[in-house]
């Protein structure tokens, strides 16, 4: 990892059965639009025993970043056609985390 977030979001996601690679194919055309603003790194965990079971991981370097990105998830018509297609290869709704650093 190239920066200590300041904020992380946990997405638990679940796919259908077989569809963890339209899960992987997608994030890899995806990322580069999620990161784009700059201050934003996604990375994707899978369960071992479970491959239909998901973790992804969206980092951001500051408060700002991930303040500007939830600007861009509500606004952003672009975004809104990303997460659409995201959805639709979902088996259920994400859990959603929100995390921020602490000093330790």
């Amino acid at each position: 990892m190239s920066f200590r977030p300041a904020v992380e979001i946990h997405l638990h996601l679940r796919v259908h059965a077989n569809d963890a690679d339209t899960l992987i194919a997608f994030l890899r055309e995806a990322v580069p639009f999620y990161e784009q603003p700059g201050g934003i790194q996604i990375r994707l965990l899978q369960h071992q025993s479970d491959p239909e079971r998901f973790i992804e991981v969206v980092e951001y370097h500051t408060h700002a970043d991930y303040e500007r990105d939830q600007e861009r998830v509500e606004h952003d018509p672009e975004m809104h056609q990303y997460l659409a297609r995201w959805r639709s290869i979902l088996m259920e709704p994400p859990k959603v985390e929100i995390y921020q650093h602490c000093m330790i």
